[in-house]
């Protein structure tokens, strides 16, 4: 679906580099933009395309000291996300106290599902690691201190990506109108796995009146667990509201 709007709207004379495509995996985002190319050899490559998080890096490296950051930043990797964590968990927090406390994967998943649902961190505890609940207060100097170092060292982390473009889009309104004007149409798929943050990307991205379409099925939502609201296509689909 996407593949064939995306070359019916070329063809009708919108410019390739005005339509952006989103999805979850670089997988899809090179399949779509072969079946684009099969239909239109010369266009296809002028096409944005790529995941939420390519698509983020792409926009940031433009922008990224609006945010604080160089555009030189270096993107951390799972592995050495959890090794930042460990060294600011041993600042922070001595052996005793840390045996106390979630590991640094752990830290992470909170930090992690806190960011990409919008809730606050003792809600994040509560509901999935209510055993540390009473560790909250030292849990969030750790997170908050572990935010700075990574902003100090002008690195981000994978959640840093999306964070980061929704900031620049949210809190500078000449980049979200810059944004939302560069592109005629945006096209996003799986969009029953976007979770929060993601949608609320996509809104700002699109603006008041923008084009966008959206392809999903509720019957294949299955990643609930780390975030993602399929009543995110209902909002979508009744223009939906910045903070849903």
């Amino acid at each position: 679906a996407l593949t064939y709007r995306t070359a019916h709207l070329i063809e009708q004379g919108v410019a390739p580099d005005q339509i952006l495509l989103l999805t979850f995996t670089n997988k899809a985002a090179r399949e779509m933009i072969d079946r684009v190319s099969r239909l239109l050899p010369d266009a296809a490559t002028k096409v944005w395309a790529g995941t939420f998080h390519s698509v983020a890096n792409r926009i940031l490296r433009r922008h990224a000291d609006q945010l604080g950051y160089g555009t030189n930043y270096g993107i951390l990797d799972p592995q050495e996300a959890r090794d930042l964590m460990d060294l600011t968990l041993a600042r922070y927090v001595d052996e005793p106290g840390k045996r106390r406390l979630p590991k640094a994967k752990v830290l992470l998943k909170m930090l992690s599902t806190a960011v990409n649902t919008d809730k606050p961190l003792g809600k994040v505890i509560e509901a999935d690691h209510p055993q540390f609940l009473s560790a909250l207060p030292v849990i969030d100097t750790v997170l908050t201190a572990y935010l700075g170092h990574k902003v100090e060292m002008n690195v981000m982390d994978y959640d840093d990506l999306l964070v980061n473009w929704q900031l620049l889009l949210a809190d500078h309104p000449e980049m979200q109108a810059a944004w939302s004007s560069r592109f005629q149409h945006i096209l996003v798929d799986e969009f029953q796995d976007t979770n929060l943050l993601q949608a609320r990307i996509v809104d700002l991205m699109a603006g008041p009146g923008g084009n966008l379409m959206v392809v999903g099925d509720d019957a294949q939502s299955i990643y609930a667990f780390r975030g993602a609201r399929v009543r995110n296509i209902l909002f979508s689909l009744a223009s939906m509201p910045a903070h849903p």
